[in-house]
């Protein structure tokens, strides 16, 4: 199992940030890299049916089915080879802390970059473990670049040890989650599996099926610009009327103020000048009726500036991203069941939590490919003070391989 250590520290230096701002699929060709790199090693390890979709960015690959045990389901595990927009992934420098003491962590000396238990208190949890830290500098990669460390070593492994019985196993590998478009060209034909996982959580245990309900919005906001000494009863600020937008939507419903099974609208963007300003925002519940009521009170709120400032002054471009994949994945719910029951058996205490984002499972679920997500034992994720426990994904490498074996007949 400690393969999985020897491969994330291979990945993460790899530079596979998507790019919000591309229309390509991949968004970046650096993701191709990553790639490339993960076709040579499965081949090394003998994995079979690899397919490099080298236009898009995929790969996919076979473990084959023990003797005795091709007729059992196929059962896939994905996870993304991207790495999150929000901070950098040039000249990731990871670092194992060998036997983490329980204190604050000085990532960066000379930057004086310090990941405080102040502001990350579950830290002390991991004392005499492994974590694998960044220099402060970039993110670490580990969403999701340990789950992909974890299924490989758990295809190499499996490949390694003929007397471990399982069926069929497919491997996926996608580009651009992070930007949401992982699931845009995955082939769930090709892919050919009954069911699936996607690697993609957080700490040791965590097992997830709900997700939430997502749409983009797009606020345009059609001002004026006057020249401001002669604006009086003119001038229409679109910068300000974006302001005035947000100050109706209900302040409790912010990502910073909401946890669990509360929903949200979040500004992600805002860009502009006087005469036109333009604002993005996601909308998530895991709620499907509060999704929809959301998404009406945020047209009913362009619906009345425009009464006050002109009709056209706001208009608002809306697209539905994903559902909650839960209404599928309760129709299978062996795939909880059975991956409880290797947690179980491991040792590692099984915590469901609901999502408070997304997958490429949600998305593959409502194409035919149910798809909960599994743990991969990373933390802090899209930001400077990411880290990984190693001693976890070790322990995860090993959940793969049971909940493997649980379908094999």
């Amino acid at each position: 199992m400690e393969k999985v250590i020897e491969n994330f520290l291979e990945y993460v230096v790899i530079d596979t940030q998507s790019s919000e701002d591309s229309q390509l699929t991949p968004s970046t060709a650096k993701q191709h890299e990553l790639a490339k790199l993960l076709v040579k090693r499965l081949e090394e390890m003998g994995a079979q049916e690899i397919v490099y979709d080298e236009e898009r960015c995929y790969v996919y690959a076979t473990v084959p089915a023990s003797a005795g045990c091709e007729d059992a389901p196929v059962i896939g595990f994905i996870a993304h080879m991207d790495t999150a927009p929000a901070v950098t992934g040039t000249g990731v420098k990871p670092r194992i802390i060998e036997e983490y003491d329980g204190q604050d962590i000085l990532l960066n000396p000379e930057r004086q970059v310090v990941m405080r238990i102040a502001d990350f208190p579950e830290l002390p949890s991991y004392k005499g473990k492994r974590l694998i830290v960044t220099d402060g500098t970039t993110l670490l990669g580990a969403d999701d670049k340990a789950g992909v460390a974890e299924i490989m070593a758990m295809a190499e492994y499996l490949l390694d040890h003929p007397d471990i019985l399982h069926g069929k196993i497919r491997i996926g590998f996608t580009p651009d989650e992070e930007i949401g478009a992982g699931a845009d060209y995955f082939d769930v034909k090709l892919f050919g599996a009954d069911y699936a996982y996607t690697v993609d959580g957080g700490r040791l245990g965590e097992l997830e099926y709900e997700n939430f309900n997502a749409a983009g919005a797009k606020v345009i906001i059609h001002g004026r610009s006057v020249h401001p000494g002669e604006a009086k009863d003119k001038m229409k600020n679109a910068l300000l009327m974006a302001q005035e937008f947000q100050s109706l939507l209900p302040v409790a419903q912010n990502p910073m103020y909401t946890s669990g099974y509360e929903g949200f609208y979040h500004l992600d963007r805002l860009n502009g000048t006087v005469e036109e300003a333009v604002a993005e925002y996601i909308i998530r519940d895991h709620d499907k009726e509060k999704f929809e009521e959301k998404k009406a009170y945020f047209q009913e709120a362009a619906r009345f500036l425009n009464e006050k400032y002109g009709q056209d002054a706001f208009e608002i471009e809306m697209k539905d991203s994903y559902y909650n994949m839960k209404e599928i994945i309760e129709k299978h719910m062996h795939l909880i069941d059975y991956a409880r029951e290797a947690m179980t058996e491991l040792g590692i205490e099984p915590v469901v939590v609901p999502i408070r984002g997304g997958t490429d499972g949600a998305r593959l679920s409502f194409e035919g490919l149910p798809c909960p997500n599994l743990c991969t034992g990373g933390a802090n994720f899209h930001g400077r003070f990411e880290y990984a426990c190693a001693d976890d994904m070790e322990k995860i490498v090993e959940l793969l391989v049971k909940i493997a074996g649980k379908y094999r007949k």
